[in-house]
């Protein structure tokens, strides 16, 4: 049974039998684990978040006025031209505690090291969305960016086993997965795996079948619920059988040379629009981590030390040089989704683009008051959105999470630290 979890697992769902009361607990014992997949819902809709390692320098982000009248400020100049497209929120968090060991719960809610007891355990939107829909296409996900830097960089994406999901960390790698397709002794590979895993399908359903006739009427629904999960990994994986044969996306440009984490910022954003708009995957993350160094942008300070400015000026504008760039190139990778057609509408209208992190104030270790844009999505903007941020009156951010997965169509009502869905 060890084997065949750990096989079925690659196809995004753990296969296991339920426990079923009516035979002994020595015969047969394990729980159902086994995530159905709902479907993309009404059309292809897509997911991207973009998580900052140390937050953004709050004073010189939030405006003043609420609503469609928002005044521009220092860090909404760079996108002040994709204002329209895009929502702004002030109060939206988790209201977690731990500073750096903090940030990765940006896309969860919740801490790695408090989600042994739960379970979806510290599962990230991203592989949420990706375990429901992404079979739907030839990667489930997309992550990118840094997979280092101080205290182990942003670690956006979180499988429901506590494991994180490693980054690809440069173009070079990323315009490989895209454009390149596999040798043939990797197709080949392919298809031996895909052969045991068909075996493996094959063995539990007849085990399945056996147990059928043993068991009462309260264990046959059971069963019956098992063997629903049992078709929808065979779908997974007659979907991956089809990808193995299908060549990839052409290339539209040369395979680019890897330079630094900022210079190839532009690049990765390109190469994630080309992902969603040859429909390669759905999901996609990309984080700006400790590895994104100051000096490519002419500031001779380390990132980690000048978001500790302690209120010196000289530091703040380092950062404020910083994090406009950073800005900058989220806007323009709004502004390049509007350009790209989506059926009858643009790939932005399609896709929510979610961008912040899970750092409020690295100068002070805060994780409340996140930094929050939501771009795209099908959602009306042009807006400040600001929420109360007295505990009493708290609005997670999961709440806002629980939104986007049902604009995904996934049919869901709860997610990490949700109280309900934000209106």
């Amino acid at each position: 049974m060890h084997r065949r979890r750990f096989i079925l697992r690659s196809l995004g769902a753990t296969l296991a039998l339920p426990g079923l009361c009516s035979l002994s607990a020595k015969a047969l014992s394990g729980n159902p684990t086994v995530q159905t997949s709902k479907g993309a819902g009404i059309g292809a809709r897509r997911f991207v978040a973009i998580g900052n390692l140390l937050g953004y320098q709050t004073k010189q982000l939030f405006p003043k006025t609420t609503g469609t009248d928002y005044e521009k400020t220092t860090l909404l100049e760079p996108l002040w031209e994709q204002r329209e497209r895009l929502t702004v929120f002030r109060g939206l968090d988790h209201g977690v505690k731990g500073g750096h060991f903090a940030v990765h719960s940006f896309l969860s809610g919740v801490l790695n090291s408090e989600a042994q007891n739960r379970a979806d355990g510290n599962v990230s939107l991203d592989q949420f969305l990706a375990e429901e829909i992404g079979h739907q296409t030839r990667f489930s996900s997309l992550t990118v960016g840094s997979e280092g830097g101080i205290h182990g960089g942003c670690q956006l994406a979180w499988t429901k086993s506590g494991v994180r999901v490693p980054p690809i960390t440069n173009p070079a790698d990323l315009f490989d997965k895209l454009f390149v397709s596999d040798s043939a002794e990797r197709r080949v590979r392919r298809e031996q795996e895909n052969r045991v895993q068909a075996s493996i399908l094959d063995s539990v359903r007849e085990e399945a079948k056996r147990l059928s006739g043993q068991v009462n009427q309260e264990d046959k629904a059971k069963l019956d619920e098992y063997f629903t999960s049992v078709r929808d990994v065979e779908k997974r994986l007659e979907l991956r059988q089809r990808w193995t044969h299908l060549p990839k996306p052409a290339a539209p440009f040369a395979k680019p040379a890897n330079r630094n984490a900022v210079d190839d910022l532009p690049l990765m954003y390109e190469l994630i629009a080309l992902a969603l708009h040859t429909d390669s995957t759905r999901i996609a993350t990309l984080e700006v981590g400790g590895d994104f160094l100051p000096q490519h942008l002419g500031i001779k300070k380390d990132y980690h030390g000048i978001s500790h400015h302690g209120n010196d000026p000289e530091s703040i504008a380092a950062l404020i040089t910083l994090e406009r760039y950073q800005i900058a190139q989220y806007g323009k990778f709004v502004g390049r989704l509007s350009q790209l057609k989506d059926g009858e509408g643009s790939l932005l209208d399609s896709t929510s683009v979610l961008f912040g992190s899970g750092m409020g104030d690295a100068n002070s270790h805060k994780n409340t008051d996140l930094p929050i844009f939501l771009a795209g999505g099908g959602y009306k903007h042009g807006r400040f959105r600001e929420v109360a941020r007295e505990v009493s009156h708290k609005v997670p951010l999961c709440n806002l999470f629980v939104d986007i997965a049902q604009k995904m169509g996934v049919e869901t009502h709860a997610f990490g630290s949700s109280t309900g869905r934000f209106a």
